[in-house]
């Protein structure tokens, strides 16, 4: 099967190939209605001809009323004439060729995971324990990010950034896998310099969207900074914060007795401060109590901070009307050529 090239000439037959013209979009399509239209007249011209032309009458000999092939030659200037209208009305009906085109491009966002590794978290109300669970959800986040660049930043007494902003999303992962207790020697929980030091990674960003996730399981106990005043610096720099609180309030495992039995410990939780900074940076505020409730809030997220798809569609047109129109032009002068020689008909014309 021919197929259309737009660089054949012309003058070349593959125009003519059912191929090539199914492939076009047409500019004018009920313009090729005239096709058959063209071909119902000269029928009913020649009908009328047949029937109510006036006849000559000649008186011949049986003898000399032999054809010869050479007769049907006479017909060769109207199917001339029609092959031109045809091509004509190809011409006009603006055969094209159309591609649409699709520009897609996005705008990352730059994310920084703030994670509480201070003993509390080795609390074992969730499965196995908090950090565990964090380490988990935060990997599968990680995993659903595309065009977004991910920092890690690790707080307990103090806190340090773990992962600058990157999009080696297989890197974070091992970054994440290697999280343990030990990671900072001072024991407490620095919520405050986990906002100082990601802003501080984040500052110079120039991404337009910038977010933190800030995951504890306690009340602000060590470091130099007070929270709301880290959130506020935050929020200066146009970071929004989440914040989740993971664990229950009150009794709650932590490690075993001789006989194998779980240890029941007090846990409190300062959830006021914990609101107030996610007030402070425009984000929310979740208070999760088991590793379901942990992953929904995570996805929750990722569906508010989905990175900006934007599209740019355009039609690239050509059109290919005067191939046809110059084959056109040709019949059309070889029309004339006929109808000037021994095929003419008088009687008719």
């Amino acid at each position: 099967m021919d197929e259309l090239n737009t660089t054949d000439p012309w003058y070349s037959l593959t125009w003519f190939s059912p191929s090539t013209l199914s492939a076009f979009t047409w500019g004018q399509p009920l313009v090729l209605y005239g096709i058959p239209g063209v071909l119902i007249l000269f029928i009913i011209r020649w009908l009328m001809r047949y029937y109510y032309n006036q006849k000559l009458p000649v008186a011949l000999a049986q003898k000399d009323l032999n054809s010869t092939a050479l007769a049907w030659f006479r017909l060769l200037p109207e199917v001339v004439f029609i092959l031109m209208m045809a091509l004509l009305l190809i011409a006009l009906a603006r055969p094209q060729k159309t591609n649409e085109k699709v520009e897609q491009w996005t705008e990352g966002i730059d994310i920084m995971l703030a994670l509480d590794i201070s003993q509390s978290m080795q609390i074992e109300d969730f499965t196995p324990n908090r950090l565990a669970a964090a380490k988990e959800v935060a990997h599968n986040f990680v995993s659903g990010r595309t065009q977004d660049r991910i920092g890690i930043v690790v707080f307990s007494g103090d806190a340090f950034s773990l992962a600058p902003l990157t999009t080696d999303y297989d890197l974070l992962k091992n970054y994440f896998d290697e999280i343990n207790f030990e990671m900072i020697e001072n024991r407490g929980t620095a919520i405050g310099s986990a906002l100082g030091v990601l802003t501080n990674r984040m500052r110079e960003s120039e991404s337009k969207s910038k977010v933190a996730i800030l995951i504890s399981d306690g009340d602000n106990t060590a470091g130099n900074i007070d929270p709301i005043t880290a959130a506020e610096l935050a929020s200066a720099y146009g970071i929004k914060i989440y914040t989740i609180i993971v664990g229950k309030e009150g009794m709650v495992p932590f490690g075993k007795d001789f006989f194998g039995r779980p240890n029941m410990v007090e846990n409190t939780v300062d959830e006021t401060t914990m609101r107030k900074i996610a007030d402070i940076g425009g984000g929310q505020f979740f208070r999760v109590t088991d590793n379901e409730a942990l992953s929904t809030v995570f996805a929750q997220i990722d569906a508010f901070e989905k990175a900006e798809i934007k599209e740019t569609r355009f039609k690239d047109t050509s059109d290919y009307y005067y191939n046809y129109l110059v084959w056109a032009i040709l019949f059309f002068l070889l029309w004339l050529a006929l109808k000037s020689s021994f095929m003419s008909n008088i009687l008719q014309d």
